[in-house]
C-alpha cells in the first residue's frame, strides 16, 4: 500500500502544503490507489525532515519532485506520454518556476505578513499540546522568515512581491486558457503542480493581498473548481 504522509487537512485544504497536496493531486490524476496520514509531526519522523515523503510498500521517498517520478516510473509510465517533447520541456520548466518562485510569494503571504499568520499558525499548530503550540510556532516563524530573506524574496515588500506573483498568474492564465487541462484535454503531471500551487492562493481560506490577486483570474478559477470538484470532491 501506498502511504503519502503529509501534514493534515488546514485552512479549507486537503493538505495546506503545494508539495504535499501536488502529490496527492498527481496520485488522483493518475487513478493510484493510496492511503493519506496527515500530522504535522510527520516532520520531526520524515526522513529529511520535510514533508511531504512517500512509503511505497517499505520504500521510501523524499520531495515531491522524486516522489512523482518514482510513481510514474513504477504506476504511471505512460501518464504523459501524449505530450510533445516541446511540451515535456515546458512542463518541466513551469513546475520548476512555481516550486522555486510562486512559492515563496505564498509564504511570504502565509508567514510574513501578519494579516494571515494567526490562521496559518491555528492551522499548522493548533493541535500541538501546551508548550509546544507556543515555542513551536514562534520558532517556526523565526527559522521560515530567515529562509525567506536568505532566498532573496524576503527583501522585498509587499508590493514587490506581488508583482512577482503576478507575473507568474499572468502567464498561467495565458497558457492555460479555455483548456481543460494546462496543456490541452488530457490531464498530464504539470497539472498536479499546477493546481496544487493555484489551489493553495484560490480555494485556500485566506484573505489577503496574495489570495485576492489570484482570484481575479476566471479562468485559472475556474481551472481550479474543475479539478477540485473532478478529482477531490470525495
Amino acid at each position: 500500500m501506498i502511504t503519502l504522509y503529509g501534514f493534515g487537512p488546514g485552512l479549507g485544504m486537503y493538505d495546506p502544503s503545494p508539495f504535499v497536496l501536488k502529490v496527492a493531486a498527481f496520485l488522483r490524476l493518475a487513478n493510484i490507489d493510496y492511503r493519506y496520514n496527515g500530522n504535522v509531526n510527520y516532520v520531526f519522523k520524515a526522513p529529511k525532515k520535510k514533508l511531504p515523503y512517500l512509503d511505497d510498500n517499505g520504500t521510501i521517498v523524499c520531495d515531491s519532485t522524486f516522489i512523482i517520478c518514482h510513481l510514474k516510473d513504477r504506476y504511471a509510465s505512460d501518464f504523459d506520454s501524449h505530450l510533445s517533447p516541446q511540451q515535456q520541456a515546458v512542463a518541466t520548466l513551469i513546475s520548476k518556476s512555481l516550486d522555486e518562485n510562486f512559492y515563496w510569494c505564498l509564504v511570504y503571504f502565509r508567514w510574513i505578513d501578519s494579516a494571515s499568520w494567526p490562521p496559518v499558525k491555528n492551522a499548522l499548530f493548533g493541535k500541538l499540546p501546551f508548550p509546544l503550540s507556543t515555542i513551536v510556532p514562534l520558532v517556526a516563524r523565526r527559522g521560515v522568515s530567515k529562509q525567506v530573506y536568505q532566498q532573496g524574496t524576503g527583501r522585498h515588500n509587499k508590493e514587490e512581491v506581488l508583482s512577482i506573483a503576478r507575473q507568474t498568474l499572468d502567464a498561467l492564465s495565458v497558457l492555460i486558457g479555455d483548456n481543460l487541462f494546462c496543456l490541452g484535454d488530457k490531464p498530464s503531471s504539470l497539472d498536479a503542480t499546477v493546481y496544487a500551487f493555484l489551489a493553495e492562493a484560490i480555494l485556500v481560506d485566506l484573505d489577503n493581498d496574495f489570495t485576492r490577486l489570484a482570484r481575479q483570474y476566471s479562468n485559472l478559477n475556474d481551472y481550479c473548481q474543475r479539478i477540485q470538484q473532478q478529482y477531490f470532491a470525495s
